[in-house]
C-alpha cells in the first residue's frame, strides 16, 4: 500500500516535487524530535511552555512552504519584509496556508512598517528595539480594518551580546521598553522578549552567556511589570544552538538551514561595505 502511494505521488506531483516534500519533512521531523527531548531536559524550575518551531523561509520557494504546511508547520518567518509581503499576498499562498502566521524577524525599519501591518496572517514582530518604533506600529496597527483583529504580538529585540553590527536595545532597556510597550501602546500585545546571540559560543565552556542575559531581562521586566515568567516568552536559538537555547529556557527558535536546506543568496556583495550587510543577512538568522 505504502508503494502504491508513493508512486501516485510521484506521478501526479512530479519528482521534483515528491522529492521536495520528502526533504522538508524529514527535516520538520528531525525537529520536532530533538525540540521535544531538549524539552524534556529543560531545568524543572523553568516556566513549562512548549517550544515554539518557527520555520525560516527566507530565500525559499513557496513550495517548500506548502511542504512544511501539509507536514503541519504553521509558524514561518522572514527576514526581508518586501519578501514576505510577497510570499504573505502570493494566490497560492492565501489559497493552500489559510492558518498560516508569519513572524517578522528581520530589521525593523520605520519606512517599512505600513507594509508590516498590512501582511495577511501577520503574528508577531520579533524585532522591536526602540520606543519610537513600537509607538509607530501601535498607530499603525490601529488603521488596520482586518476581520476579528486582537492586539498586533511584539516582542522586544535585545543585543545581549553588544556586537555593533547587531539589532536590538542594549539589556539596560529592556525593562523601559517593554514598559512603554505595555503602558502606551494600547494596540500591542507584548508577547516576550528576543535575542541573536553569538553564533560561535563554545558550549564545552558552559551555558551561552547571551542567553543568560536574556533570562535576566525577563527576570527585570516581570518584576517591574508584575508578571509571571510564564507571560513573557523567549525568542532565542537558531540552527546552531537551538536545543541548548531550549534548555535554558527559550519558548521560540527560529530555524530555517536544518529543515529547507542551505540558502542561495542571488546577489552576492560586489563592495566591500555590501560584504559586511551581505554576511549578516546570511547569519543573522539561521
Amino acid at each position: 500500500m505504502y508503494f502504491f502511494l508513493m508512486y501516485y505521488l510521484i506521478l501526479s506531483c512530479g519528482v521534483a516535487d515528491y522529492l521536495c516534500h520528502e526533504g522538508v519533512e524529514s527535516g520538520l521531523k528531525d525537529m520536532y524530535k530533538k525540540i521535544f527531548l531538549a524539552a524534556e531536559n529543560r531545568s524543572k524550575h523553568l516556566p513549562n511552555i512548549k517550544p515554539r518551531l518557527v520555520a525560516v523561509s527566507k530565500t525559499k520557494p513557496k513550495e517548500l512552504i506548502f511542504a512544511a504546511y501539509d507536514y503541519g508547520q504553521r509558524h514561518f518567518g522572514e527576514n526581508y519584509i518586501q519578501e514576505l509581503v510577497e510570499k504573505s499576498n502570493d494566490p497560492e499562498v492565501l489559497e493552500k496556508c489559510k492558518d498560516i502566521k508569519w513572524h517578522f524577524i528581520g530589521n525593523l525599519q520605520s519606512n517599512k512598517i505600513k507594509k508590516i501591518v498590512a501582511v495577511p496572517g501577520i503574528f508577531v514582530v520579533e524585532t522591536v528595539d526602540t520606543e519610537k518604533l513600537a509607538t509607530m506600529l501601535d498607530n499603525a496597527w490601529s488603521k488596520q480594518e482586518k476581520p476579528n483583529k486582537e492586539k498586533l504580538n511584539v516582542m522586544v529585540q535585545i543585543n545581549t551580546s553588544g556586537e555593533e553590527a547587531k539589532n536590538g536595545a542594549e539589556p539596560a532597556k529592556a525593562v523601559p521598553l517593554s514598559k512603554h510597550v505595555v503602558e502606551n501602546c494600547p494596540n500591542l500585545q507584548l508577547m516576550g522578549l528576543m535575542t541573536i546571540g553569538r553564533l560561535d559560543h563554545d558550549l564545552t565552556k558552559g551555558p551561552n552567556p547571551d542567553f543568560q542575559v536574556l533570562l535576566q531581562c525577563r527576570e527585570d521586566v516581570c518584576k517591574a511589570l508584575n508578571k509571571r515568567p510564564e507571560d513573557l516568552e523567549l525568542s532565542m536559538g537558531m540552527s546552531n544552538d537551538f536545543e541548548h537555547a531550549i534548555e535554558v529556557g527559550s519558548t521560540n527558535v527560529r530555524v530555517g538551514s536544518s529543515i529547507f536546506g542551505a540558502r542561495e543568496y542571488k546577489k552576492p556583495a560586489t563592495k566591500p561595505e555590501d560584504s559586511v550587510t551581505e554576511h549578516l543577512a546570511q547569519t543573522s538568522i539561521s
